[in-house]
């Protein structure tokens, strides 16, 4: 197979169409998969130009991934097959050998598909077959093979539209937010936490993500997270999803339940970022409003919750969070504007 190469590959249509020739389905069935994904990853490894190109051949991409498809598929099938143990057993040790289906995953990484790219590969079977694949690759043992699943599929969530939104399994959700409670890795996580936020919106994942221990993943991950950088990144992220899955009743339900679910979701208001802020005053309204027992208003006036919003209100958290923040205040005056758990100078801050 020839090579392209940054220096010549877009300015040589000749050598061009020599490697659309080469990588064209014709020629698939005369070459062993193996050997074909080796040449595909020599090629993508060059330069950035290589993998534009690779993208651009047709038939490429769909090479990559019917290699992880059918490598799943064939370590269902096969428990005992040497494959199969190639497959469960790959660790993230220098000297372990990557199966066929990390690598294609790793190229398919590495290719970073455009959205019509990826729309073309969801649209065969629905991209369900693509999906369950992914979900599968979240369960194995080895780190890498879930860090490029998870971070294609941050990708394949981008180019989804709502309605297949929607309709992603339960044990797809269950994977992703696995990679949440494992820490599989910074970039891994904040991927997993993009997925979350994209498919939350909507009623059926929030319970969902719910079921699958959501929220306790993301509470865990807020106790954890301090610093700048990428992980207040994380933490804005983790505080949206946590919005989002309060729109459920199972959601606040476990909220709630949480020892540390309000103290951490208030304090990250006013400490992370606007969009924060305004998500974590939303989740907190959300509970005031929906399940707002004696038990749990005390709670949020014991763990500073309502000293947190009167910071809200005093300081330019934004309109939203503010008239949010007012609304439970005022609707709460009573237990919580006279009670002696609340210091003098923020009772002379308690709006009217």
């Amino acid at each position: 197979m020839t090579h392209l190469r940054e220096d010549g590959a877009e300015g040589h249509p000749e050598r061009k169409r020599e490697i659309t020739r080469q990588l064209a389905p014709a020629e698939w069935e005369a070459t062993p998969n193996q050997t074909l994904l080796r040449e595909i990853k020599a090629i993508t490894t060059e330069s950035d130009r290589n993998k534009r190109c690779v993208e651009a051949t047709p038939g490429a991409v769909e090479f990559l991934v019917s290699v992880v498809v059918q490598s799943h598929a064939a370590a269902s099938t096969s428990a005992s097959s040497d494959d199969d143990d190639l497959f469960d057993s790959v660790i993230d040790s220098p000297m372990s050998t990557s199966s066929p289906e990390e690598e294609a995953l790793g190229v398919l990484y590495s290719l970073k598909p455009s959205e019509p790219t990826l729309r073309r590969v969801l649209g065969k079977d629905n991209g369900v077959g693509f999906l369950d694949t992914l979900a599968s690759v979240l369960r194995r043992p080895s780190y890498r093979s879930r860090a490029y699943a998870i971070l294609l599929l941050k990708a394949v969530t981008s180019a989804m539209p709502p309605e297949r939104l929607m309709a992603v399994s339960p044990e797809l959700v269950e994977e992703v937010v696995r990679v949440v409670s494992d820490g599989v890795s910074s970039k891994a996580v904040k991927a997993a936490l993009h997925v979350l936020c994209r498919l939350c919106p909507w009623g059926r994942n929030r319970v969902k993500a719910v079921e699958a221990g959501a929220v306790a993943a993301l509470v865990e991950l807020l106790l954890d997270e301090e610093g700048g950088g990428g992980r207040r990144r994380a933490a804005e992220l983790a505080v949206v999803a946590i919005d989002h899955l309060c729109g459920c009743a199972e959601g606040r339900s476990e909220l709630v339940a949480h020892p540390a679910g309000l103290a951490v979701v208030s304090k990250r208001a006013m400490r992370v970022s606007p969009a924060a802020t305004e998500s974590a005053v939303r989740a907190l309204h959300a509970v005031a409003r929906n399940a707002a027992t004696p038990a749990v208003l005390q709670e949020m006036l014991a763990v500073g919750v309502v000293a947190k919003l009167l910071l809200v209100l005093q300081a330019d958290g934004g309109e939203r969070a503010r008239a949010r923040a007012r609304e439970m205040l005022r609707a709460n005056a009573r237990v919580w504007k006279d009670s002696p758990c609340l210091q003098a100078h923020l009772k002379a801050s308690y709006p009217s």
